[in-house]
């Protein structure tokens, strides 16, 4: 009778190290959209100041489309959420 071969690591150990390589990416991701959005931050102001407090429409909706990536980003690398952002996902 072939002995089985028990470990006491749970059954997904091995995809905790995949998720470190994703959260390394993905914590360099976070990095580059901080700071686009504090360039965009600071052009839509500059338009707000010459457009009579108007803001581009465009640039405020691409400001929220990466609030919402930094979000889900967030939720899965505090491990909120097993949801990866994009590029792994759709683009809300």
């Amino acid at each position: 009778m072939a002995e089985e071969h028990k470990t006491d690591a749970p059954p997904d150990f091995e995809n905790i190290w995949l998720r470190l390589i994703h959260m390394v990416i993905i914590a360099v991701l976070l990095s580059m959209a901080s700071t686009l959005l504090g360039v965009m931050t600071v052009a839509q102001f500059i338009i707000m100041l010459f457009n009579k407090r108007e803001p581009n429409e465009n640039l405020a909706e691409f400001g929220t489309t990466i609030g919402v990536w930094m979000a889900k980003a967030a939720r899965y690398q505090t491990g909120a959420s097993e949801v990866k952002p994009w590029p792994w996902t759709e683009l809300d």
